[in-house]
């Protein structure tokens, strides 16, 4: 088969395959293909296997290090020092479940928000699941359509597709018959028809990146951060742990197992094994909660990243405004025929059939008269802001029409334009007819044209879109509506929805990257704006440190999605502007974006509350085992007692404060906000700690002595941790009080019954020491609260 680069013309008759008419496939021919396995297998990924989800929860670095241990403990240890290797398995298995839920919910949301590809098949065109596309297809392209396999032009009509995604080229490539057509381009203009030579895994985009257009990767600050606290935490662990081994299995002449109880004891609170569970936990479970909203969340970090946008850019078109238009007046000029020009609309709206919105309020106006005839035609550009056609009329004569912008077909000092600002102010949509006596092929058929008639139509605003705008501003995030419509009517509508400032026609911006950012950080409104500035305009605000959403549901806001840093996409909009979002508002629904970055906030607000109770103990587990192989002492805990203060002060509180409501607006830099807390407390746990052991390895003698000196250690370091626990709970509402509480009684609980002293070997011997720990955590949560407000105002956040 001879190889077609994209965008070249070649002989039609060498070109196209053989196997199809016009007429598409037939019902066998397409049995025959499904039979011999030539259909689009390509799976629609929206989420991560179940493979990878439980590959991804159970294989972790610390999940080895503790199932290791685990393993040991087994061995030389009675089952309650091994509580610890039932927690991870029971962590592991919540952070299966809940992905697995996650999973489901963006699956069958994705199956909502698919697009059904139209196919000709037996000369019927009927739509299609992207799965049921087989070899020598014959499918049918439109306006916003994304080609889902490889194929080569059968039909075009003023065809016009935009690869820019798979190669870079931002300029539409018009095609003919004979010209290749890749999977992952889609159409910005006109209509046709494309016969699939490459189906699957074969498809050019496929071997690229399987659907790589659709999932790009989200910069997440809490993972990349949770990342970079674990290498600091392994490089911690690893001189720590091989001293506490040194000193407890050699230097200290001890029983074996106790000493590798002791050991182990030291090494696996070092471990913040629940901190990325949780972390996965609260996405999923956004996501969840979000899917209930038709939100389709294409990507889990997603959330996150709109939580930290300082800047929306909103197309104005289907996003502040509903989709549908009406035509509210109809103003002849130039002493035109009012009922002539009915009859030229409605030939011009049968023209193109895949008419837009502004054509379909026409449609609905002025129905065709049907004694006109369509001999060419020129579908909508975004870029060029007019479609046409060319009629033969009944009476045998011909002539060629345009609509369009009038500030684009008519000459700067032409009267007309007064009237359409006028109109514009209002709020109104204005479109030019135009009748001009060059060819639709001409490089330039608008030239000389003149005006017949002005098009009046009036938008839809959303009924939520003036809260949603109310809401960001409040949030201090800023709104941009950026818009290929006319500026002062791009200002009206802003308006109207209670967005106040500068309207600027785009046409005027610098090309200048900074100039242009400068004029964006100045203005509100921009009306005119092509595809490729929309796309320039978020890569200058970027330029200038800020982090843009862009929101949209057409062809001409694809290259703007596919640059910002979080893309949302209406649900009704296009299959390309789906694509490359990561976020869909199935419902198509603006004051979903609120839910959104509710979601956000407290994922972002929990992880960086429950990250500090985690590396806090990190922290002071290091330092004891400094402070153990320093003393050259036996390590003060056994793995039950820390797994049980683990489990009291960290993780059950931790898995409730990490689904909680929270509102606070999310803040950069996150592992510098977690370990100016985590250290210095971290350090004052450890310190009073094993000041309390100390003062207890003096107290107590005899039989018995190193069980009454971790008691009383155990029972300060709870206290310390409790308050902690505490601190990271404020602000208090009853659920978070009462949650502190019946931690601190599950831990009364365990001194007071005898069966439960014994099992974690928890016994206070005596008063004088208990009270002299419990003295010893008074002064340091005291200093807790110092250091903790000294770190606020030295180190702010």
């Amino acid at each position: 088969m001879t190889h077609i680069d994209a965008g070249t013309e070649v002989d039609s008759e060498r070109a196209l395959p053989a196997l199809v008419g016009t007429g598409g496939l037939t019902a066998a021919e397409v049995a025959e293909r499904v039979a011999r396995g030539q259909v689009n297998d390509i799976p629609v990924r929206s989420s991560r296997s179940m493979v990878e989800i439980v590959r991804a929860n159970v294989f972790t670095r610390f999940n080895a290090i503790i199932g290791v241990l685990w393993l040991i403990m087994l061995f030389v240890a009675p089952i309650q020092d091994s509580l610890f290797g039932f927690v991870i398995l029971a962590n592991t298995g919540i952070g299966i479940i809940q992905e697995w839920r996650a999973k489901k919910t963006l699956d069958s949301l994705a199956v909502i928000g698919e697009a059904r590809p139209t196919v000709r098949r037996d000369g019927v065109a009927a739509e299609v699941t992207t799965a049921e596309i087989v070899l020598d297809d014959l499918i049918e392209i439109g306006p916003g359509d994304k080609a889902v396999v490889d194929g080569v032009c059968v039909e075009a009509d003023g065809l016009e597709i935009d690869e820019s995604l798979l190669t870079g080229e931002a300029d539409p490539v018009v095609k003919r018959p004979g010209d290749q057509i890749l999977s992952g381009s889609f159409v910005v203009a006109g209509g046709g028809a494309f016969q699939a030579t490459k189906v699957g895994r074969e498809a050019y985009a496929a071997q690229l990146a399987e659907e790589a257009s659709r999932f790009t990767l989200v910069h997440s600050e809490l993972r990349s951060g949770i990342s970079t606290i674990l290498k600091y935490v392994t490089w911690m662990m690893i001189p720590a742990a091989l001293g506490l081994v040194v000193t407890q299995l050699v230097v200290k002449d001890k029983d074996l197992d106790d000493s590798i109880a002791r050991t182990v004891g030291g090494i696996v609170p070092m471990v913040p094994e629940g901190l990325v569970l949780l972390t996965s936990v609260a996405f999923a479970i956004g996501v969840i909660r979000l899917g209930r909203k038709q939100c389709l969340v294409q990507e889990l970090p997603a959330i996150e990243g709109l939580a930290r946008v300082d800047t929306v850019c909103l197309d104005k078109t289907g996003t502040l405004t509903e989709g549908g238009m009406d035509v509210t007046e109809l103003r002849p000029l130039g002493g035109q025929d009012e009922e002539y020009i009915r009859r030229v609309l409605g030939a011009l709206g049968e023209s193109d059939p895949r008419p837009n919105a502004s054509l379909q309020a026409i449609i609905d106006a002025y129905p065709d008269t049907e004694d006109w005839r369509c001999t060419e035609s020129l579908p909508f550009s975004s870029a060029r802001k007019y479609s046409g056609a060319t009629f033969s009329e009944g009476n045998g004569e011909s002539s060629t029409w345009l609509l369009g912008a009038p500030d684009v077909l008519l000459a700067p000092d032409d009267g007309a334009l007064a009237e359409t600002e006028r109109l514009n102010e209002q709020g109104l949509r204005v479109l030019l007819l135009a009748r001009t006596a060059r060819d639709l092929d001409d490089s330039e058929p608008a030239v000389d044209a003149k005006p017949a008639a002005l098009v009046v139509l009036e938008q839809r605003l959303r009924p939520d879109a003036a809260d949603t705008l109310r809401y960001f501003a409040e949030q201090n995030v800023r709104a941009k509506v950026i818009s290929g419509d006319n500026a002062v009517s791009v200002g009206a509508v802003a308006n109207k929805l209670g967005l106040m400032g500068t309207t600027v026609d785009a046409r005027s911006l610098p090309r200048d990257r900074d100039a242009m950012a400068t004029a964006l950080d100045e203005a509100t409104m921009f009306g005119r704006v092509t595809p490729q500035q929309k796309r320039d305009m978020v890569g200058a605000l970027q330029s200038h440190g800020h982090n843009v959403a862009m929101t949209g549901d057409g062809v001409n806001d694809v290259l703007a999605l596919k640059d910002a840093d979080i893309g949302v996409a209406m649900g009704s909009g296009s299959e390309a502007t789906r694509a490359v979002a990561q976020i869909v508002l199935l419902n198509n629904s603006f004051a979903t974006l609120p839910s959104v970055v509710a979601e956000g906030r407290r994922v972002i607000g929990n992880i960086t509350r429950v990250a500090t109770l985690f590396l806090v103990k990190t922290v002071y587990s290091v330092l004891l085992a400094v402070l153990v192989v320093c003393w050259q002492v036996d390590y003060p805990f056994l793995p039950r007692h820390l797994t049980l203060l683990s489990t009291l002060t960290i993780g059950v509180p931790a898995f409730f404060l990490a689904l909680a409501p929270n509102k606070e607006r999310a803040k950069p830099h996150f592992v510098r906000r977690v370990m100016r807390y985590s250290i210095p407390g971290g350090v004052v746990a450890a310190v009073a700690t094993f000041l309390t052991y100390l003062i207890a390895r003096h107290s107590y003698v005899g039989e018995g002595a190193l069980d009454a000196e971790t008691s009383a250690a155990t029972l300060t370091l709870f206290l310390i941790s409790m308050w902690v626990l505490a601190i990271i709970a404020r602000p208090y509402t009853w659920w978070r009080v009462a949650l502190v509480a019946s931690m601190g009684l599950g831990f009364v609980l365990v001194l007071a019954v005898p069966w439960l002293q014994e099992f974690f070997a928890l016994k206070l011997v005596g008063v004088t020491m208990p009270w002299i720990a419990v003295g010893i955590s008074v002064v340091a949560a005291a200093a807790l609260e110092f250091v903790w407000k000294w770190v606020d105002r030295r180190f702010p956040a």
